[in-house]
């Protein structure tokens, strides 16, 4: 099964996030999905996280749920060209790496803005999509 990674679908930040992620995973390794779509609210709720928690972003790997920056550094392990480097930071103590994450995940929209609609794949990027 692939790594499922969970995004806010109106966030223009996870939105190139996902856009980065697909043009650097060339062995088609992770399936999206928004966590605005059923397919996550029914995912997420067998792990017990309020399908309301929309600034996390969500790694569902081999059975296992990561959130925030270990989601983020796991997936980057998995990506072409040197990202992988950046898994290294995973050292660096979880609730460090999160108070980072959340600070930016608290001014994504202001930073970054959002869209009024969830981002639409493309059809050749369709299928790595989950509804």
């Amino acid at each position: 099964m692939h790594p499922i990674i969970f995004f806010d679908g109106i966030c223009n930040l996870c939105n190139g996030a996902v856009q980065f992620t697909i043009k650097r995973d060339h062995k088609n390794i992770f399936h999206f999905a928004s966590l605005q779509s059923e397919y996550a609210t029914e995912k997420i709720a067998l792990f017990n996280i309020a399908p309301e928690n929309l600034d996390s972003f969500i790694l569902l790997e081999n059975g296992k749920v990561y959130q925030r920056s270990t989601a983020a550094l796991r997936v980057v392990r998995k990506l072409n060209g040197l990202w992988p480097l950046l898994y290294g930071f995973i050292i660096i103590p979880r609730f460090i790496r999160d108070a980072v994450y959340n600070y930016i995940a608290k001014n994504r929209y202001k930073w970054f803005g959002k869209q009024e609609s969830c981002w639409m794949p493309t059809l050749e990027l369709k299928e790595k999509f989950l509804d």
